[in-house]
């Protein structure tokens, strides 16, 4: 190897090791746990069945959004001010609604959402099921041909003359 391609490999291998030095300042810290491992059981039981508002598919347990934090700390505030598991859900769905948990209430206001996919399921079966009725009754209806148009085709094929 020349001087100058060693020299290369050795500014490569030093700049490498320069950046991976700074991925370490860069990660972040984990969030600590609950003092209390009780609240924090109790919370990953609650979580689980609240949703992320900023993530919508995902739970409160699993979620790593910031509002998603705040919240998990609001509900171990709750918990250690002995509210109830119940007491504690009421509290967020009053502050944010109903979509804050992953199973609502069945109610009239979430009656869309237990029961408008069934609905249009219902709906296409029955719609498809119209369409294909009047499809099938528009189908034209194949006329036979009578004994003399018979003899006329026969005669036309025998002569070749077409015209």
């Amino acid at each position: 190897m020349t001087l100058n391609a060693q020299m290369l490999k050795l500014l490569t291998i030093l700049s490498f090791a320069w950046m991976a030095s700074f991925t370490s300042v860069q990660a972040k810290e984990a969030a600590p746990l609950a003092e209390d491992p009780v609240v924090e059981k109790r919370l990953i039981h609650i979580s689980e069945e609240l949703r992320c508002l900023v993530c919508q598919n995902e739970s409160l347990a699993s979620s790593r959004a910031e509002l998603a934090n705040d919240l998990r700390e609001e509900v171990r505030k709750l918990i250690r001010d002995d509210k109830s598991d119940t007491q504690i859900k009421e509290y967020l769905v009053t502050r944010y609604g109903d979509f804050v948990l992953y199973k609502p209430e069945v109610k009239p206001l979430t009656w869309v959402l237990w029961f408008g996919p069934f609905l249009l399921l219902i709906l296409g079966v029955m719609g498809m099921a119209v369409y294909l009725r009047q499809r099938q009754s528009e189908k034209p209806v194949k006329e036979q041909l009578s004994d003399e148009d018979r003899r006329k085709v026969q005669e036309i094929l025998k002569s070749g003359d077409a015209s």
